[in-house]
């Protein structure tokens, strides 16, 4: 499962803000927060690096 949503809402960032900061669209990051897309390494990468936390913390690894 994929933390992105809950993180930029803890970091208090926007769609926008983040997308801007990504360069990702807003639509894809929502479909990434709503598990309706599986974002690429890259993105995941861009991501973690936009909100200042390590690539591993976007991740809830669920057994």
């Amino acid at each position: 499962m994929i933390l992105v949503k809950e993180i930029r809402k803890e970091k208090k960032y926007t769609l926008e803000q983040l997308s801007k900061k990504t360069g990702i669209s807003t639509t894809h990051i929502n479909d990434i927060e709503n598990n309706v897309k599986e974002p690429s390494f890259s993105m995941m990468v861009r991501l973690s690096y936009a909100l200042d936390v390590p690539l591993n913390k976007l991740y809830r690894i669920i057994w």
